[in-house]
């Protein structure tokens, strides 16, 4: 043998020896989490793309969610022996954005118990499940069917998991329940048993036991509507406020904010102060003999009838992505648009737009979903009109920015460039919500719109209402404010209807922290200014809004580590 064949083969035997490379140790380690992660929650295996779990559906038993927290306790601690042992520059930024994920999981899961106290994740959980096998078509429809049923038979144990380990939640929690279990059972007995006719496609036996699951798990929603209805509602006595200490804990292990919370807070009503007295000058120039609610108001007058709300919003969609084109926004890889649909009856939660893209592992499936949320039918003609007033023409055109272009819709295009397995299925609301939170107000910094001060006015009355929600959530939970409250500097500061204000404050009692739409656009303009500085003349604001979403929904102090190597700047 060659004497540099021989050191060859003492190197390749030392390197043996020596076991994994710590790049190697965390990878592993990456696969580990996700793979407990999705086999607790298939839905969001399959939602991601990952259809070796297509046929589960969740347990959401005492002990299923005892043996995941033993679980995330083990992953803390091996993290925590990986990060210690120092790890590539770009593993340790992941290995950061997942040491917060597994904070945040096990102070809502063993500290807060949250599955204890909300019923709302229960009863959206079918409808979910379900959904997500039967909107994409990645495998042909009879092979989609047979896991749509097999997820169907599972659906009655969630339910009384509901039952067995909801104790004393808040009166608000069960309220919206309420309604979504309602909205439910015709999804299943309606909408998805006429998608069950057509992908049985003749096969008489996969329809019969289709349609034995499918009544099975309707009739178990009922049930469990009535339920909540009946027996829970009367004793949901529980309080939604989950205090300062846990509310700063959140912040920081979600979207890696130090700051105290008073100085957080103080942040916020600055920017409500400012973008409040903007609005009303805004309105004043538009009409000075009216207050700034009437002409919001007359604006808002200006919304489409019934039938046209999903027509008037998918004529939004063209002009817009040509303005990005044309303009030199951001970089669009794709010619793909999204399909501008109803929101699901299980998904009626306060939203009044969404976005639902195919996962990041989705090889097959391209349909990505823009959700706008129709009237109810038991609704009155005032609160039907009060919430078509929602979607005025200028309304509709900041969702459309917001939902699709240049935000989440635009996001989840760049995912195939995600850098990571990490930075494809971790997402922070700071980063993705600010996103499109900041898209809106930079696109008019970019002249969309023109000169027109109905757009301008309504970019104002919606960072009005991120801005209150930014206040109500901390105020709801570390101030003792109710929901009542809440609502009323919607309507007051916010110029919310008084029907839509409501939703906006029950919202902030089952999600403390939507103060990220507002705080993580004031970061991304942090951002954006000191990169500008930093790369000086070779800077365009294409060049970083390519730059920001092509690293996903990293918690933005992390994006700024990345694009701005060795800045020691602040997030704010």
């Amino acid at each position: 043998m060659r004497p540099g064949c021989l050191l060859l083969l003492l190197l390749a035997t030392l390197s043996c020896r020596r076991g994994p490379t710590p790049r190697q140790q965390f990878a592993a380690f990456v696969d580990d989490y996700f793979n407990v992660q999705f086999a607790f929650s298939p839905t969001q295996g399959t939602a991601n793309g990952l259809h070796q779990y297509d046929s589960q559906i969740e347990d959401p038993s005492a002990a299923s969610y005892a043996r995941l927290i033993e679980s995330l306790k083990t992953f803390q601690a091996r993290l925590e022996k990986l990060r210690a042992a120092g790890l590539p520059p770009d593993d340790a930024i992941d290995a950061e954005a997942l040491h917060g994920q597994i904070r945040s999981a096990l102070l809502d899961l063993e500290t807060l118990a949250l599955w204890r106290q909300n019923p709302m994740g229960y009863v959206v959980l079918p409808g979910g499940a379900i959904d997500v096998l039967v909107k994409r078509n990645f495998a042909p429809p009879a092979e989609r069917l047979r896991a749509v049923t097999s997820r169907l038979r599972g659906v009655p144990a969630v339910l009384e998991a509901m039952r067995r380990n909801v104790e004393n939640p808040p009166k608000e929690f069960t309220d919206l329940a309420i309604r979504m279990a309602s909205g439910s059972v015709g999804f299943f007995r309606s909408t998805i048993a006429k998608w069950a006719k057509d992908a049985a496609g003749g096969d008489a036996q996969l329809l019969k036991d289709f349609e034995a699951a499918n009544e099975a798990a309707a009739r178990s929603i009922e049930q469990a509507a009535a339920w909540l209805k009946q027996d829970l509602l009367p004793r949901s006595k529980g309080q939604y406020a989950i205090g300062a200490r846990h509310f700063a804990s959140k912040l920081l292990y979600e979207e890696m904010v130090e700051l105290p919370l008073d100085r957080v807070l103080a942040i916020g009503e600055a920017n409500l102060e400012k973008d409040y007295r903007d609005f009303v000058e805004t309105a004043r120039h538009m009409d000075p003999k009216k207050t700034p609610a009437e002409v919001m108001k007359a604006v808002s007058d200006d919304h489409p009838a019934e039938q046209d709300l999903l027509p008037a919003a998918r004529r939004t969609i063209e002009g817009i992505r040509q303005f990005l084109l044309d303009r030199k926004v951001i970089t669009l890889p794709s010619e793909v648009r999204p399909r501008i649909e109803e929101t699901p009856p299980y998904a009626r939660a306060g939203s009044f737009a969404s976005m639902d893209t195919p996962g990041p592992y989705e090889t097959k499936a391209t349909e990505a979903y823009y959700y706008v949320t129709p009237v109810e039918k038991d609704w009155d003609a005032r609160r039907k009109q009060e919430h078509l007033r929602a979607y005025n023409r200028p309304v509709l055109e900041i969702l459309t920015i917001h939902e699709a272009y240049p935000g989440h819709y635009t996001q989840f295009l760049y995912a195939p460039r995600f850098p990571t397995k990490t930075r494809k299925l971790v997402s922070c609301g700071t980063n993705a919500e600010g996103w499109a939170h900041y898209s809106e107000q930079m696109m008019l910094e970019q002249g969309f719109g023109g000169d027109d001060p109905k757009i301008r006015l309504v970019q104002l009355h919606d960072a009005l209402l991120r801005d209150c929600r930014y206040v109500a959530g901390i105020r709801l939970h570390t101030q003792g404010w109710t929901v009542e409250q809440a609502a009323k500097l919607f309507v007051e500061k916010g110029f919310q209807e008084p029907a839509n204000a409501y939703e906006e404050a029950r919202r902030g009692a089952y999600n403390p922290t939507y103060l990220y739409y507002t705080l993580g656009k004031l970061a991304i303009y942090k951002l954006r200014e000191d990169y500008r500085r930093a790369q000086g003349g070779s800077y365009s604001l294409q060049g970083f809004h390519d730059a920001f979403v092509q690293q996903g929904a990293l918690p933005i102090p992390l994006v700024r580590r990345i694009l701005i190597p060795g800045d020691g700047g602040s997030l704010l």
